[in-house]
């Protein structure tokens, strides 16, 4: 708990009030006073009920579904603590909508993540928080100092426990090349072997496996992502593991949980024994799956802004 709490405001959009609830009961606060709602015409409307004047304020709003809706109200949020002379805004965004939108894959393409960091940053915020950006570069978009957070050592800690003694027949799976970094560093984590899922998209939100590389016969398999959208990857990586690999057993651990479109039909088709995701995006009941299991992020937010706060490294947690 922080004991100069008084100077420190916790608010929350719509996005994920639950989490927002969860990180202020961590720090031993309140959520503060607001409201966020929309006009007849669609506008979006934010008051403030309780004064901001010279405190440090941090804003919980995750740009998922629906992403536009959801950035606007963070923005707006952002102005009205500006323009009530709070004293510092830090925009929590524990899921940054957008990311994989951080290059020109081809001709007269936006950027449009480096177009939301600098929204971000025109509304006022001083500073950004959040965790498991899709492209770690993303990070070099924003003008304003930014704290990544990392969610794999929730994952790892959790297959660990999971596992314990059995992690020499685990093998830790990457579902893409651009995944393996993320991969080798949870398998040095649990100390178990990888192995890497080669497959080609031959347009968007589509994708087919061409090639298993490393040993996963007879293995326990955990694909790891940082996101999982409509599932359409993770399913064929899991049935090219059990069919052409030979794996017993597929699990899946991911920080973001956006399953969009036919994504949970894809689950209950498929061969994954368990998906385990962050609570960084509120899933709603109806595509909680049985096999599903939520982790929350909410003590690793909390021990981030309360080290803000107090001027401390934000890099140590994890260490």
């Amino acid at each position: 708990m922080i004991p100069h709490g008084n100077n420190i405001k916790i608010f929350t959009a719509n996005s994920n009030k639950r989490l927002a609830a969860q990180i202020a009961s961590n720090l031993g606060l309140p959520v503060g006073k607001s409201e966020v709602g929309v006009f007849s015409d669609g506008e979006i409307g934010v008051s403030i009920l309780e004064s901001v004047r010279g405190s440090d304020v941090f804003v919980v709003q995750s740009t998922s579904n629906p992403v536009n809706n959801n950035i606007m109200e963070l923005l707006i949020m952002i102005d009205a603590f500006k323009r009530a002379s709070a004293g510092r805004i830090t925009a929590v965004i524990p899921y940054f909508g957008y990311a994989r939108q951080d290059r020109k894959a081809k001709a007269r393409e936006p950027i449009s993540a480096k177009l939301v960091a600098n929204l971000i940053t025109t509304a006022g915020a001083d500073r950004v928080l959040t965790m498991d950006l899709h492209a770690p570069q993303i990070q070099g978009f924003f003008d304003i100092p930014l704290d990544h957070l990392q969610g794999q050592p929730l994952l790892a800690s959790y297959y660990m426990d999971k596992f314990k003694d059995e992690m020499e027949d685990v093998v830790v799976v990457s579902p893409d090349l651009g995944a393996v970094t993320r991969v080798r560093n949870f398998a040095k984590r649990c100390n178990a072997a990888i192995a890497i899922i080669d497959k080609r998209r031959p347009r968007a939100n589509v994708s087919e496996v061409c090639n298993i590389i490393g040993d996963v016969k007879g293995k326990k398999c955990i694909i790891i992502d940082d996101l999982i959208d409509t599932a359409g990857t993770i399913c064929n990586a899991a049935k090219a593991l059990v069919e052409m690999g030979g794996a017993t057993e597929v699990y899946v651990g991911a920080t973001h949980g956006v399953l969009s479109g036919a994504a949970v039909e894809r689950f209950k088709a498929s061969s994954i024994k368990e998906a385990v995701f962050l609570d960084t995006i509120d899933i709603p009941e109806e595509k909680l799956l049985d096999n599903f299991k939520v982790l929350s992020v909410a003590h690793v937010f909390a021990e981030a802004i309360e080290r803000i706060y107090e001027e401390l490294p934000v890099s140590t947690i994890f260490n």
